[in-house]
């Protein structure tokens, strides 16, 4: 008797739907098993109001979860920075596969950079930490700009440009690429000038904690190294006692030495959405091998941020 389909549970968006399709292409590869996708539609895809008002984290996720709490999917993909930080007691996070490009990117008119944007220029983002630290560089560099805060998935998002209502957006690098539509954008921001968000480019895949032999199975899909970064990144955030609707940007990444990996540098920024006041930090380790070093890198980092002042910044909540 050939074993049923595994079922994959995703949102329905064209990203999250792009996504899965090639989790589910992997999974197939893996266990011979064919894999159907579920739809399923969450409060963050059917809420017209902005990601900061309705909480931020956890919007996208709910729904899945329940689903598979339910037994009405197997497994289930996220993007990885809408999981909330504290671990599900009844669900296990059985691999995160290698990171797409962590960075933001710009999609202007007339193929402008940010430095090139007019004064003035009305740039588009649904996310506080991105506006925090546009604002903050276009201060420091003689700048005037105007962050719109904007909802809808990719299209939309570039539509406001296309239909000139807008300047320019500022999207995730990861999602154009996913969907591929990278060909729209006009500059890959540095991540020296915008940090993204913890665990921005990662997808994370998760199933029953009961299903011990799905979770041995999916596990081969995992990246240690982006597992390692993206938990220090999610320990300084959830250290921050921030949800994703706070101002905070995250990224380790992997220092090389020729051909080894020795360390591994965290940078992370919180900041008023205004870009008046940004608290900047990083710090470098050896690489975490365990999942308790990878928590105690980011842990250290965000109590030198508090030490500096971003416990004051982190009440700010509304766009």
């Amino acid at each position: 008797m050939t074993e049923k389909a595994l079922r994959l549970g995703t949102r329905r968006s064209k990203l999250a739907m792009a996504q899965s399709g090639q989790v589910a292409d992997a999974v197939r590869q893996l266990t011979g098993r064919s894999v159907e996708l579920v739809e399923i539609t969450t409060y963050g895809d059917t809420s017209r109001e902005h990601l900061a008002q309705i909480g931020g984290t956890g919007v996208f996720v709910v729904a899945l979860r329940e689903a598979l709490l339910r037994g009405e999917v197997d497994f289930a993909v996220h993007s990885l920075k809408d999981l909330p930080t504290a671990e599900h007691p009844d669900l296990v996070l059985a691999a995160i596969p290698v990171r797409e490009d962590p960075r933001d990117v710009l999609v202007a008119r007339d193929g402008l950079t940010f430095a090139e944007l007019p004064a003035g220029a009305r740039i588009g983002t649904g996310s506080p930490r991105r506006m925090a630290q546009l604002n903050a560089y276009a201060r420091s560099h003689g700048m005037t700009i105007e962050t719109v805060p904007i909802r809808g998935n990719i299209d939309t998002r570039v539509g406001y440009v296309t239909k000139g209502e807008l300047d320019a957006v500022v999207l995730a690098a990861a999602g154009l690429n996913r969907i591929g539509r990278i060909d729209v954008v006009t500059e890959f921001l540095s991540v020296d000038t915008v940090l993204p968000a913890p665990g921005q480019g990662a997808l994370a895949i998760e199933c029953a904690a009961a299903n011990a032999d799905l979770a041995a199975a999916l596990a081969e899909l995992d990246d240690p190294f982006t597992r390692a970064a993206v938990t220090a990144e999610r320990s300084l955030l959830a250290a921050l006692e921030a949800g994703c609707s706070a101002p905070v940007g995250a990224l380790a990444d992997l220092l090389a030495d020729g051909q080894a990996v020795h360390e591994m540098r965290l940078r992370g920024v919180v900041g008023t959405t205004d870009g008046s006041t940004l608290v900047q930090l990083s710090t470098t380790g050896p690489v975490p091998t365990s999942h308790d070093e990878a928590m105690a890198l980011g842990r250290e980092l965000a109590d030198e941020m508090l030490a500096k002042g971003a416990a004051g910044l982190m009440g700010e909540r509304e766009l």
